[in-house]
Formats: structure tokens, C-alpha cells, sequence
């Protein structure tokens, strides 16, 4: 057992039991929760990936680990490199000429921390071969230009606000924040034909339960 808060509700995912013989990619990894996740699941792959470049911006540098504790969790599950690789780059890097294909792709807490989230959704795209499930920040219950928790944009409203500083959770690593709607339409977009999506929380009383996920496929 490792202390760690997230994530707050991991049914909620809705990731399947059984992902047999699947090649997984994890996005934006970290200590890699869903990675082993997916292998006890029964994925035969997973690559895990993550850009430690910022360390979510409000990290103390004691809590700067990279891969530390992804690796002492690798061993100690005993996995090997062969079916749990992990890779440090950026996610505008990924590519099916040096990853290969996927058959699921895991993307969660991530979107908006980036500066191209929909760059980013097409490079995901162009190595899934079936699904992608997406978890993030927002803004059905929540907007700091509108008056924080319950002033958000709320129902299916095509919303995404941009954050040049601190403005979200007094975090300047936090760069976007969609609607699920939004979300939902971004996906699609990006090449997922079958779109679905749901909140965390239905009536969420704290910034950290404003989450959202959408399962995309192909």
C-alpha cells in the first residue's frame, strides 16, 4: 500500500474487467495506478508514459520522484520491461512509427495540462485502434470567471475555458478546461465514432470532485 489520492473513485472509470490480450497505452501515467491496473486486468502490454517537465507546477521538490515510485511498484508487483515499459516523453511525440498500435488508450488527468488538447486527441487517434477513455477537469459545476463551485456551464453546454495563469486551482500547469459536453464533441472530432460521457460526481461540493469521463471508439 502507497499513500496517493488519486484516483477518488476508480469504479467511476468504468474500465473494463477484462482487458485480455490487449495492448494498453497510459498517458500521463505517473506512479502508474492504471497501469498495472490494465496488466492485472489481463492486458499483454501496457506502455506507460509521462513529461515530469513541470511536476504538476505545485510539487515540493521532495515530492519529485518521476518514474521512483512507478518502478518500485513494477518490481514489486513483479512485472517485467517486456510487458510494462515505461517512457518519458511528451505527448505530441507519440507516433505509430515509434509506439505502434494500441488497442486501448488511457488519457486521465492530463487534457488540461496541455496547451494543444486537441492536437493532442488526433495523436491519440492515430494509434488507437478501438477505445480511448478520458478523464478530466470540468466545467459543468465549476468556472473561476463565473464565480467558482456551482457557477460552471451546466447541462450540454459547447464550452472551454483558456488559462493563461493561476486561474484554476491556483495552478499554472493547468492550461484548459472543457464542458463534458465539449469533451465529448472533441473526442469525436478527433476520429472516435462511438461517443459516450458522465460526471464524477453528479453534485460535486469540491473543485476535485469536478470531473468528467468519456469513453471514445472506433
Amino acid at each position: 500500500m502507497t499513500p496517493g489520492w488519486a484516483p477518488l473513485n476508480p469504479a467511476a472509470y468504468r474500465i473494463p474487467d477484462n482487458l485480455d490480450g490487449k495492448r494498453v497505452l497510459d498517458i500521463g501515467a505517473w506512479d502508474g495506478y492504471w497501469t498495472f491496473q490494465a496488466l492485472k486486468r489481463g492486458a499483454k502490454e501496457v506502455v506507460a508514459i509521462d513529461d515530469f517537465s513541470d511536476y504538476l507546477g505545485n510539487l515540493n521538490q521532495s515530492d519529485r520522484r518521476a518514474w521512483e515510485s512507478f518502478d518500485l511498484c513494477r518490481s514489486a508487483l513483479g512485472y517485467s520491461e517486456n510487458i510494462c515499459k515505461r517512457i518519458e516523453m511528451s505527448i505530441y511525440d507519440i507516433s505509430e512509427a515509434n509506439l505502434g498500435l494500441f488497442d486501448t488508450v488511457f488519457f486521465f488527468g492530463t487534457v488540461y495540462h496541455l496547451r494543444h488538447p486537441l492536437l493532442a486527441l488526433d495523436k491519440i487517434s492515430s494509434l488507437c485502434k478501438d477505445d480511448v477513455y478520458i478523464e478530466s477537469a470540468i466545467l459543468d459545476d465549476f468556472s473561476p470567471y463565473r464565480g467558482g463551485l456551482g457557477h460552471g456551464y451546466a447541462g450540454q453546454q459547447m464550452v472551454m475555458e483558456f488559462y493563461p495563469g493561476k486561474q484554476y486551482g491556483n495552478n499554472d500547469t493547468n492550461w484548459w478546461a472543457p464542458t463534458l459536453y465539449c469533451l465529448m464533441n472533441m473526442t469525436y472530432a478527433a476520429g472516435f465514432q462511438r461517443v459516450e460521457g458522465w460526471k464524477l460526481v453528479d453534485n460535486p461540493q469540491q473543485l476535485s470532485l469536478c470531473r468528467g469521463f468519456v469513453r471514445g471508439g472506433k
